[in-house]
């Protein structure tokens, strides 16, 4: 198993496609990384080319969301690696 995952690893590290799978990893640790009271009424939907779009519930919760968002990316930089995240879109 172990061999399986260090050659899928290279494989996307020999044709770049690492980086963009990194970025998925980004909604799949959302929850995680802003917590069960923020991931209640978030949703991350998307990454594209370091940005990371996500859903809210309410404009009251994308104005809040706003001005978190440059901890929210600092903490899931932390996760994925240095500039995974670029920017956080809140729709």
């Amino acid at each position: 198993m172990q061999q399986l995952k260090s050659a899928i690893s290279r494989f996307l590290k020999n044709n770049g496609l690492d980086k963009g799978v990194n970025q998925q990893n980004a909604i799949l640790i959302w929850e995680e990384t802003v917590g069960k009271t923020i991931a209640s009424n978030t949703s991350a939907e998307t990454v594209e080319h370091g940005i990371l779009t996500v859903k809210t519930t309410s404009p009251t919760w994308r104005q809040e969301l706003v001005f978190k968002k440059q901890d929210i990316i600092k903490k899931l930089n932390t996760k994925l690696g240095n500039n995974t995240i670029r920017e956080i879109r809140f729709i």
